[in-house]
């Protein structure tokens, strides 16, 4: 809006000047000395035709009208009357300019054309405006017929592609805007699945050890209890090790924390998961090739959630098979269904494993087994895909 008030405000004060410009050189030129009434109705006209310049953009093609007839009718009035004295035509080329930036089409062309016309008849007419040379009488045609249309045309392309250039920006930007806060989501889903798999891990073990500790307490089996705790206490530690490690990742402190587990780690997390009270057959065929680390980190991160879910809502024992293949790496684990409680959490961690591994253009599938006594769930994964 504060735009559109200011071209409002610049197309009246471009007007107006115009006006007294062409008003004061109607009463300057010695008009009103050889025929005041005409010459009173012809600086009216003008006037007013340069006022019209104010209107809005449609009425463009009325206004060229206008300023040809009254510019031609000055003419025939200066050639009448021997009046030799040029009269200013700011109002005419205004005009042309605007017709060159506003209209367009055959309407267009035929403001320059008729704006050509005008000029050519206006420099014929006044006496002693132009020479007897053809090229000078064609200048000064072209130079206020057809110039201002031209500069209008120019002006009005370059503001098309400068806003072309400007949308284009904008839109730029907000691809940019779209690409980041993509990658933002994603970069705090990736964070969710890293601390559930870590939180839901640990957490377990130690709610399991607590309730096996709380149960030999009630027993006074010190020594089962002692092992509970130890037990919990480990567990918190690795809690709050793994818990540092993610920060520093979020802190861009990577080279500064441990290693970030992989494959190599699975024996101490399977252990671990032994502790808790589940028992666990670890299966590895082939030869482990070398992959890349964040390849890696992911796997481990699968194994770690199939154990945890395996541990809180399956059965003994849970078999994980690891199997190295030419160009893949398979992961399975089956266990005997137990009492599965069917919650957002337990969704939450199969999506998980699922988005982990079609990062790298994986497959998951999973499910009840065709004798309906045990869970399965195998991911394949690509190597070459890290």
């Amino acid at each position: 809006m504060d735009v559109t008030r200011s071209l409002a405000r610049q197309s009246l004060l471009v007007a107006a000047v115009a006006a007294v410009l062409d008003g004061a050189q109607m009463l300057l030129c010695g008009a009103f000395g050889v025929a005041p009434a005409l010459a009173a109705v012809l600086t009216v006209a003008t006037v007013a035709a340069d006022l019209a310049l104010a209107a809005p953009a449609s009425t463009a093609a009325a206004v060229v009208v206008a300023q040809v007839v009254v510019k031609v009718s000055v003419a025939w009035f200066a050639h009448q009357y021997g009046i030799t004295t040029r009269v200013l035509d700011v109002g005419y080329l205004v005009a042309g300019y605007q017709a060159g930036a506003w209209l367009s089409g055959l309407v267009s062309l035929g403001t320059v054309a008729l704006l050509a016309g005008g000029s050519l008849a206006v420099n014929v007419m006044v006496p002693g405006a132009v020479t007897t040379t053809p090229v000078r009488l064609l200048a000064l045609t072209v130079g206020a017929g057809v110039v201002p249309w031209l500069v209008g045309r120019y002006t009005a392309a370059r503001g098309a592609y400068i806003a072309e250039l400007e949308q284009r920006e904008r839109l730029r930007q907000q691809e940019q805007r779209a690409a980041l806060d993509r990658a933002l989501a994603d970069e705090r889903e990736a964070i969710a699945r890293d601390l559930h798999d870590v939180i839901s891990h640990h957490v377990s073990a130690i709610g399991i050890h607590a309730g096996v500790a709380r149960m030999a307490l009630s027993r006074t089996d010190t020594e089962a209890a002692s092992r509970s705790v130890t037990a919990v206490e480990t567990s918190s530690r690795a809690a709050m090790v793994d818990l540092r490690r993610q920060l520093d990742l979020l802190h861009g402190r990577d080279d500064e924390g441990q290693r970030q587990p992989g494959l190599a780690d699975i024996e101490d997390l399977v252990q671990r998961v032994r502790d808790a009270g589940l028992v666990v057959r670890v299966t590895v065929s082939g030869e482990p090739p070398v992959l890349p680390e964040s390849l890696d980190v992911m796997l481990y991160r699968v194994v770690q959630e199939l154990l945890t879910n395996a541990l809180r809502h399956g059965g003994d024992p849970a078999e994980l098979e690891i199997a190295y293949r030419a160009g893949r790496v398979e992961i399975r684990e089956t266990n005997p269904l137990g009492a599965v409680v069917d919650s957002g959490e337990v969704h939450r961690g199969l999506d998980g494993i699922r988005r982990r591994v079609e990062l790298f253009d994986g497959t998951v599938s999973y499910g009840v087994v065709s004798d309906g006594n045990r869970w399965e769930i195998q991911a394949f994964v690509p190597i070459g895909a890290a």
